[in-house]
């Protein structure tokens, strides 16, 4: 489980903001116990393009919305965006 993680619940759903460092792994295995919605920061070695992601749970497994943006509150805006369009609130 992630601690102390950040989270921007100025609109629903809340979002947690994973710091930079934290490997999927360890990204989909809070989200497996915890079920929630987690933004992602680029991996910093551009494989990624330098991208946010966002991640929630489905019910059965960890699905990943990826090239949100280089900017953390317009990825944030945009994730929960997709959250709400799809149900996942």
């Amino acid at each position: 489980m992630l601690e102390d993680l950040e989270v921007d619940d100025a609109d629903a759903p809340a979002i947690g903001l994973v710091p930079p460092g934290v490997s999927w792994e360890q990204v989909r295995d809070h989200i497996k116990i915890a079920h929630q919605h987690l933004l992602v920061p680029p991996d910093g070695d551009g494989a990624d393009g330098g991208d946010y992601a966002g991640a929630y749970w489905t019910g059965t497994e960890m699905a990943v919305v990826a090239d949100l943006g280089p900017d953390q509150d317009a990825a944030i805006d945009e994730f929960r965006a997709f959250l709400q369009e799809h149900g996942e609130t």
